[in-house]
Order: structure tokens, then C-alpha cells, then sequence
């Protein structure tokens, strides 16, 4: 297992966003070092979390893939899971423009934001509980800046637990699953399978049983 680079003296809490060079996670360093090496093209860096600041809803994955956030700079843009994604949010009304893969695509989100438990790729697409924690400050902070937000949908159900221990919380403190409805501290947490390609292409997630969490998400949203 990776050790971690030791915190900083006692100090402020983090940026809501990981700095471009965050040298928390060792082997997630060393995999950003490889890539950026392969491709110098790509953005290669801790994917920061897109949409709008004053947002009620978050969408929460686990971590950047190689492919998608770590080539493109944007959470779920480029990959095969941010097609669903993103075409569901605007089908909902939390999205505006179209879904073109790509960051300039002049995609706007509409009271949502997305973010992923670990900013950065890690091989495999399976970050170390290690990261997972190095990583939980930003989260935190993350929720602390936005103001409004009182749902939160999470991909998956790693990132369901790494939610709960985020906000202080055992990972059973709820019951796991598609659809998966409960409360986490001022926060509704809705989980949902993960859109990637395995759950889709193998119908575990229909894009009907996706877009019902997401209209329960926005009937949950209070002026």
C-alpha cells in the first residue's frame, strides 16, 4: 500500500480543488508523471470539479479515468460514462448546451456541480483507501463552499462510503444499492449505480433507471 506524503504544519482547510502539481498520493503522482511523459498534450492533473457555485445538487464519482478527466481536464468528459451523465442532466434541466466530449464544448451546468471523491487518476481506475483519505480534505472543503446544496447523488457505491467518512460518518451508516436513499448530515444522498460502460452495456443501469434517480434529486430540491 502507498504511503503518504506527510500534511503540512496545522493550517487553514484546503482549497474546495487539489493545486495542478498536488503532491499528496505517491503512486498517484508517479502514474500523473507517466502520463503526462506519454501524452504531454493532456491535462494530467487533479480534475477539478465543474459546474455552477451555487448549486443544490452534486453528483459525486470516485475518481478521474485515465481517458476521460485526466485527458480532458473535466469530470466525465471524454469517456464513455459522461455521455449518459451528461445527457441526462440536461434532459432534467440541470444542464445547458450540448455534450460534445470535450471542455470547450460551452456546456454549462445548471444549479449542479460534479466532482469525484480522488481528483486524480490512479491505475486501474481504483484508487487506494489511502488516497481515498489524502484526497477527503478537498471534499470536505468542497461541500463547505457550496452554500445551497442539499443533494447529493453519488456513482457508485465506493463513492457512497468515501461521502460518509467525508462528512464524519461510518460507511454503514447507510444502506448500500441503486437507489439507495438517505441522509448524511444537512445533506439528502441519493446512490445510484455507476454509468460506466460495464453497467450500461450489461443492463445493470438502464438509462430509465438513471434519469429516475435524477427526478428524484430534483423533487428533493427546496427553494
Amino acid at each position: 500500500m502507498s504511503t503518504l506524503t506527510p500534511d503540512p504544519a496545522p493550517g487553514p482547510e484546503p482549497e474546495p480543488e487539489p493545486p495542478r502539481d498536488c503532491p499528496r498520493c505517491p503512486r498517484l503522482v508517479a502514474y500523473r508523471a507517466a502520463n503526462r511523459a506519454a501524452h504531454p498534450d493532456w491535462f494530467n492533473g487533479p480534475a477539478p470539479s465543474f459546474g455552477d457555485a451555487a448549486a443544490r445538487l452534486l453528483v459525486m464519482g470516485l475518481a478521474p479515468g485515465r481517458q476521460g478527466a485526466n485527458r480532458t481536464g473535466r469530470p466525465f468528459t471524454g469517456d464513455h460514462a459522461g455521455v449518459l451523465l451528461y445527457e441526462t442532466l440536461g434532459k432534467l434541466g440541470f444542464a445547458r448546451g450540448r455534450y460534445q466530449a470535450r471542455p470547450d464544448d460551452g456546456l454549462e451546468l445548471v444549479d449542479c456541480m460534479i466532482t469525484n471523491a480522488v481528483r486524480c487518476a490512479p491505475p486501474g481506475n481504483k484508487p487506494e483507501p489511502s488516497e481515498e483519505a489524502a484526497c477527503r480534505p478537498f471534499l470536505a472543503s468542497r461541500l463547505t463552499a457550496l452554500p445551497r446544496l442539499q443533494v447529493i447523488v453519488t456513482l457508485g457505491d465506493v463513492a457512497r462510503r468515501s461521502l460518509l467518512k467525508g462528512l464524519g460518518l461510518k460507511a454503514s451508516a447507510d444502506v448500500p444499492g441503486h437507489g439507495s436513499e438517505f441522509d448524511a448530515g444537512p445533506y439528502r444522498v441519493i446512490n445510484s449505480y455507476h454509468c460506466s460502460r460495464l453497467n450500461t452495456n450489461t443492463g445493470r443501469l438502464t438509462a430509465a433507471m438513471f434519469e429516475d434517480v435524477f427526478r428524484r434529486a430534483k423533487a428533493l430540491l427546496r427553494d
